[in-house]
């Protein structure tokens, strides 16, 4: 198992989506199609968050875009493969690929409400609407967002500023034409999960780096796990996981969570609880494409 939060001692620590503090905060909505204009896409971003252990993870978003490749069709495989997993997520760094028909590219840039988003009030199921716009057609390859200066996180009450590598401040995402959710054919949709238990590095006492890892998933594509740990004064860590992932869940105020962008498979749910209770972990939980998977009450003992 990867990364037990509260007793490997958060080398790393991490997050997951965003709010104008919250200004849009609320589950996937599903609008009627709209018409898109002739020979344009329209592209929808939502922003999620797998926790960590902090108070409050504020990040300042500026500027959102998308680079497409137009001389390909977004169905095509054309050359995805050559992208590798490990080296597709967190980019801190402006893009240049000399190998690339320059005429075919264009940077587009997405419509958003700039401004600090609070990526923790975006767990256990709740997401917001973080871009959206028309594009060209053709396929979407990479996602750029442009961070402002205002990045800070809140621990135990105390506010700590939240510094770059370097200071960079352009995080670049890769994408493959399959892993976007086609509402039609040109409405295309497609969930960011802002990994907080990876991205914040704590290197010295009061001092924490963001290195972005940013998942994709689409609705469509994965499944969830959800349920209920109590009682809520365990203060639980939930940590979904099988040989190949691992994402994580801090209840809410009822003990309830939920774990979405699951690819299909076997899971263990391992529930790391506090307070004298006794940890326990729910073996062969199984996960199918578009579907969730409650689990019933966990009650935890000590």
């Amino acid at each position: 198992m990867k990364n037990m939060f509260r007793k490997m001692g958060l080398p790393v620590l991490l997050l997951g989506a965003l709010s104008i503090i919250i200004y849009a905060c609320t589950k996937n909505d599903s609008a009627a199609p709209e018409k898109v204009p002739e020979g344009m896409q329209k592209v929808s971003l939502r922003l999620t968050d797998d926790p960590g252990l902090f108070d409050q993870v504020l990040v300042d978003i500026q500027r959102v875009e998308v680079l497409v490749d137009t001389c390909s069709d977004n169905n095509g495989r054309g050359d995805d493969d050559r992208w590798d997993d490990r080296d597709r997520c967190g980019w801190w760094e402006d893009w240049k690929d000399k190998d690339r028909d320059k005429d075919c590219e264009v940077w587009d840039t997405l419509d958003i409400n700039p401004g600090v988003y609070d990526l923790l009030a975006l767990r256990n199921g709740v997401d917001t609407s973080l871009a959206n716009g028309y594009v060209p057609k053709g396929r979407i390859e990479k996602i750029r967002i442009t961070l402002g200066s205002n990045n800070s996180l809140v621990k135990d009450s105390v506010s700590y500023p939240l510094r770059s590598i370097n200071g960079q401040v352009k995080i670049l995402i890769k994408v493959r034409h399959e892993e976007w959710d086609e509402v039609t054919p040109d409405n295309l949709q497609l969930w960011l999960d802002f990994d907080v238990q990876r991205s914040i590095i704590q290197v010295s006492r009061g001092k924490f780096i963001l290195k972005p890892v940013i998942h994709v998933w689409t609705v469509r594509q994965t499944g969830s796990v959800s349920g209920k740990v109590l009682p809520t004064d365990a203060q639980a860590v939930i940590t979904v996981y099988n040989d190949l992932d691992s994402l994580y869940a801090i209840p809410g105020r009822q003990g309830e969570f939920k774990v979405r962008g699951l690819k299909t498979g076997t899971y263990s749910v391992f529930v790391n609880a506090g307070n004298g209770y006794k940890d326990t972990t729910v073996t062969g939980v199984k996960v199918e494409q578009n579907k969730d998977t409650k689990l019933p009450v966990i009650t935890l003992s000590k």
